[in-house]
């Protein structure tokens, strides 16, 4: 145990968790990061604990400028983002969430590339249908997330060393991902996680072995152990103490793999 003024949590040879707020953050080397894979708040009122979700949208897209513009100033030029995101959101007002953080992103500098649908296989249990079975005012929700795919300043990456199968890029390359989302009980008790497999997807297909993968909301750590399991470093921000601890105990049971805690 350590200093408990420090903002590193824990680490490993291949792992780097940070109880620190990421758009604070002065430990990462800019132009050091291969890829970054994250799912930020959504900004629909989940009690996340130390994060604020219930920003007016306004606030919200300032927050995502502001957070994009740190992981653009630490991607290398060939360095990649993979944003899981929602299409869109009805809860406090109709709002093209994708589009606007794309176009956030753009103008920061960061250059589109593809949109992956993950089709999560949810059955929509929502009630407010807006008018029923009448065109005056019907509410269309569409129970799909998306991963935005984009890169700093070129996409072709230098040569290296990489560990997809042909029947893994066969299938991640087709646009639309169905896979299960994670349980709450899965994730530590962690209110919104990620599965492990989207995080694996990305890693896999979009990076080599050996790789540095930043994560600037860990949550409960799906991208930091989809790195430690296909042999990236990765590095992760966390502001909520609670989530960091979740994060390790799920590392540590996944992967079989000690991590040395400074917190």
């Amino acid at each position: 145990m350590g200093n408990k003024n420090k903002p590193l949590y824990c680490q490993s040879d291949q792992i780097f968790l940070y109880n620190e707020d990421f758009i604070n953050q002065s430990e990462i080397e800019p132009e050091s990061v291969d890829l970054t894979v994250t799912s930020p708040p959504y900004n629909v009122d989940i009690s996340y604990g130390s994060t604020d979700d219930n920003r007016s949208y306004k606030d919200y897209l300032l927050f995502t400028n502001n957070w994009l513009k740190t992981v653009y100033r630490l991607s290398k030029n060939s360095g990649r983002l993979c944003l899981n995101v929602p299409l869109d959101k009805n809860k406090g007002g109709q709002q093209a969430v994708c589009a606007d953080i794309t176009t956030i992103a753009k103008e920061i500098g960061w250059k589109y590339h593809t949109t992956i649908i993950w089709n999560e296989g949810n059955i929509s249990r929502r009630t407010a249908w807006g008018s029923w079975l009448s065109a005056s005012a019907p509410y269309v929700i569409a129970p799909v997330e998306v991963i935005i795919v984009m890169y700093k300043g070129r996409w072709k990456k230098d040569k290296g060393t990489s560990d997809i199968s042909r029947e893994e890029f066969m299938a991640w390359t087709n646009g639309l991902w169905t896979f299960n989302g994670q349980s709450k009980k899965g994730a530590g008790g962690h209110p919104a996680a990620y599965p492990v497999e989207l995080p694996k997807r990305c890693i896999k297909l979009f990076s080599y072995i050996g790789d540095t993968v930043l994560d600037p909301f860990v949550g409960s750590g799906s991208t930091l152990l989809a790195s430690n399991l296909n042999h990236r470093i990765g590095i992760g921000f966390e502001i909520d103490k609670d989530y960091c601890q979740i994060a390790v105990k799920r590392i540590e049971e996944i992967s079989l793999q000690s991590l040395l805690e400074f917190a």
